[in-house]
């Protein structure tokens, strides 16, 4: 049933990588939250580790809104879905408020985001070496796309008074508010390195720490109320909230929705997500899914386990950094992404892990891998013997792999049918050789053709990070594959 969603909501851009949205995002959501307000944090695009703050922040799962990977029909569904019963959402964006996934125009960037969800948009301006010309910018950013309401600006990195006072006066020219300026702060900015920042799980009392510190920063610099009075102006947004046994209910065993992006109604109305029925019964009953977790395994989407739960499993984390064994009862293994070449060593130490997840996939038990977990997989990484489950072996690479991909599934396996289309990202800087088994995983159809990971007996390896929002029976299939084990 299409219903009309009122929750307050901003999206925080900027006009560039490196700007400061994270910093903002994460300052803002933790200063809401400090006043009481259930605040909903959700990121555009395929980031994990941004996530990870956001949730420091509110203590709610960070949510992607992803419109390559899911299709901009389920932007909005899956934003009700993750803000049901909040007092505020705020979306960070992704990259500069127009880039979008490569030749495909405005698909997947922030603005598109921004006009699905009828969200007003804050601009975050790295003000450290202009005066002026913010002024030009900023009106350039207003006017490139008049469906984008641009609500109000905050600057970042400001050095002085005098040059706070040049910018306000430069945007109160442009007819611009200003709603927050942020002093260079380099104490509160969180570490990074090969892929971005260091995500939470690796650092949590440091992470803590300068999560509080933002929130002050922004409770200093940021006229607070101003920014919850343009969350409200948002109008009415009238769709189905994504739910995760709808969306099994009436997931096929085909291909994903494509990731058109399409124009939208006027009236800000999308697609309903399919009939609520109930979710038919497995056999066996309720099977354990392992999912690996812990510093070395840090990215996953919400909706994953959301979905294996609604699939009938029964979804318990573990930590292949500590814990020796799989989980009692284990049907099924996830092994997402995450920083494994980080953790070589201590990875390899875990002998008695290894043998276990070795002896569960020879024993035909399904494994679904997804960068991290391949190399996992694989005999050696960086020369640290691994689970010698996949006769690959992997090393750190100075070459980044950055993209969408566009995949269909070449082999039957546990996770998807031969045949099935999903929409995916590319982000690693690791080669496994060889990068594809006899029965591959993947074939990439755009931007590139060519095929990709393994398939063999039950397992699924792949570098392909996938939303199964996309494609629901992927994980009906692979939480069926899990009680099929003894």
């Amino acid at each position: 049933m299409v219903t009309s969603l009122g929750i307050p909501r901003l999206v925080v851009a900027a006009p560039s990588s490196g700007s400061g949205k994270t910093t903002v995002t994460t300052g803002l959501m933790a200063a809401f939250a400090e006043r009481g307000l259930a605040v909903s944090p959700h990121k555009a695009g395929p980031d994990y580790i941004d996530p990870g703050y956001h949730a420091l922040a509110t203590g709610r799962p960070g949510r992607n809104l992803d419109a390559f990977m899911c299709g901009p029909d389920l932007v909005a569904p899956l934003f009700a879905h993750g803000a049901a019963g909040c007092d505020l959402a705020v979306v960070e964006g992704v990259m500069g408020l127009y880039d979008g996934a490569a030749g495909r125009g405005e698909l997947a960037s922030t603005a598109q985001v921004a006009k699905l969800l009828r969200a007003p948009v804050v601009l975050v301006v790295d003000a450290s070496s202009q005066s002026r010309s913010v002024a030009a910018l900023v009106h350039g950013f207003a006017s490139f796309d008049p469906q984008v309401r641009l609500g109000g600006v905050i600057l970042n990195k400001v050095g002085s008074d005098r040059h706070e006072v040049m910018l306000r006066e430069a945007l109160e020219e442009a007819g611009m508010p200003v709603l927050g300026v942020l002093r260079r702060a380099p104490q509160v900015a969180a570490p990074s390195r090969h892929l971005g920042l260091v995500p939470v799980a690796e650092r949590r009392a440091d992470a803590l720490a300068s999560v509080a510190a933002l929130a002050e920063q922004v409770r200093r610099g940021c006229d607070l109320d101003a920014l919850m009075a343009l969350a409200r102006t948002a109008p009415p947004l009238h769709c189905q909230p994504w739910s995760p046994s709808a969306a099994l209910a009436g997931a096929g065993g085909g291909s994903a929705r494509p990731a058109d992006g399409s124009a939208r109604p006027a009236d800000g109305s999308v697609s309903a997500a399919g009939p609520a029925e109930a979710v038919p019964g497995l056999p066996g009953g309720r099977p354990v899914v392992a999912v690996a977790g812990g510093p070395a395994f840090t990215f996953s989407y919400a909706e994953h386990a959301e979905l294996l739960a609604a699939a009938g499993a029964e979804v318990v984390t573990f930590d292949p950094l500590r814990d020796e064994e799989l989980p009692e009862g284990t049907g099924g293994l996830v092994i997402g992404g995450g920083f494994p070449e980080v953790y070589a060593p201590e990875l390899s130490a875990n002998e008695a892990l290894r043998r276990s997840v070795a002896a569960f996939a020879a024993a035909g038990g399904p494994v679904a891998a997804e960068c991290a977990g391949l190399l996992y997989l694989g005999r050696s990484l960086d020369g640290k013997p691994m689970c010698g489950v996949l006769d690959a072996d992997a090393r750190m690479s100075e070459r980044l792999t950055l993209g969408y991909r566009e995949a269909v599934a070449v082999s039957d396996s546990a996770l998807a049918a031969a045949g099935t289309r999903l929409r995916g990202h590319e982000f690693h800087r690791t080669v496994i050789e060889p990068g594809a088994g006899a029965a591959p995983a993947w074939g990439f159809t755009h931007p590139e053709r060519r095929v990709e990971g393994f398939v063999q007996q039950g397992v699924h390896a792949s570098y392909l990070h996938t939303h199964w929002a996309a494609e629901p029976s992927v994980a009906r299939r692979f939480a069926r594959a899990a009680a099929g084990r003894p």
